[in-house]
């Protein structure tokens, strides 16, 4: 199969696109990628390294600055006929499209050539590049079974998140690595790839009191923020790292995690059927994180407390709930509803639909 994938800006969508490149390789060795990103979003970085050959076109986002959103319109326009020429010379079977405003150009020229395309949404609200582009797609996967009233039903697959199937499968990594003890409950504290300024300074007073619990903290703050974080004094029972490799292996180990609600991050808790409190960042486009939250809370299958609403008490009252015995029935029914949420091999239907759609 020769495939061309388009996704970036951030890892939730470049990740599931690396791991729908991983399941072709898999069943397919002898495949062939292209990978069409921006010049200078994460994606130029990471993409290359996994040995996929990449290009990067000059991209930017519509946004309400009038001069760069003239510029973004007539690199929309010149993107698409460089991608034509891409195509034309790559000549793919099918074109995936996995989030990000990349995407617009690349699935354009490949509509105009003849080319099936396929386009994944990961989070329960479509971004803007989705929603352009779902009438020129042949087939869309979907993460939450919510999205579906966004699109065209005939061409919708309920697929989960391609970052589960590949949570499942990666190595556990146990928590005594981190200084952590086997005997009391693990309570995992991470707020995305890079931290959150304002969720670190809301969890000062938090750790500071947690002495007299039963469980455990693994507080990861984010690079940016790790030097200055760990200057305070924290609980015994608190161990701060900036930064986890394979984080969802660490997942692995963990009673509880708190999160933030990246469609990545929930498709991990999901396949793992892992207790979580969501704590969805307001900064982000749609306020996507609050529904992917919401979706969660609304089947009892997590915790949701908004960044507003966030304080020592809230959090210490819900981390209780879940790692308390006396609370044991509230936990599994959790774990239940989680199970029923899972798509355990997303990144497998993902491709069964490819070879549907070119065959």
């Amino acid at each position: 199969m020769r495939v061309i994938v388009t996704a970036g800006g951030t890892g939730g969508h470049i990740y599931p696109a690396l791991a729908i490149i991983e399941k072709i390789k898999e069943k397919e060795p002898d495949s062939k990628f292209l990978y069409i990103g921006t010049k200078d979003r994460m994606e130029k970085d990471i993409v290359p390294k996994r040995g996929i050959d990449y290009i990067g076109i000059e991209m930017y986002g519509l946004t309400k600055n009038i001069m760069r959103d003239v510029k973004a319109g007539y690199l929309i326009f010149s993107n698409i006929l460089k991608c034509r020429k891409i195509i034309k010379d790559f000549k793919p079977d099918v074109v995936l499209g996995i989030g990000g405003y990349v995407t617009y150009p690349v699935v354009r020229a490949a509509k105009s050539l003849g080319i099936k395309v396929f386009i994944h949404e990961q989070n329960s609200i479509p971004g803007k590049s989705n929603r352009a582009l779902a009438k020129l797609a042949d087939k869309i996967g979907i993460s939450f079974p919510g999205s579906e009233k966004y699109f065209d039903k005939r061409k919708v697959v309920f697929t989960g998140n391609p970052c589960s199937e590949q949570a499942l499968t990666v190595p556990k990594i146990s928590k005594t690595k981190f200084g952590l003890k086997n005997n009391k409950k693990f309570v995992l504290i991470v707020q995305g790839s890079l931290g959150s300024s304002s969720i670190n300074k809301k969890m000062i007073p938090f750790l500071q009191d947690i002495d007299d619990e039963n469980y455990e903290v693994l507080y990861i703050t984010g690079k940016s923020s790790y030097e200055e974080f760990k200057k305070n004094k924290f609980s015994k029972n608190v161990f701060i790292e900036p930064y986890v490799d394979n984080l969802s292996g660490l997942m692995k180990s963990a009673d509880v995690i708190v999160s933030r609600a990246g469609a990545s991050s929930l498709s991990e808790i999901i396949a793992l059927k892992k207790l979580s409190i969501l704590i969805p960042s307001p900064y982000v486009a749609n306020n996507h994180q609050y529904y992917n939250a919401l979706e969660l809370a609304n089947n009892k299958a997590a915790i949701m407390i908004e960044e507003s609403n966030l304080n020592k008490d809230i959090l210490k009252e819900n981390i209780n709930k879940l790692t308390s015995e006396e609370n044991l029935e509230l936990q599994i029914n959790m774990q239940l509803k989680l199970g029923k949420m899972a798509k355990k091999d997303s990144s497998t239907i993902i491709y069964n639909t490819i070879k549907e759609m070119i065959d």
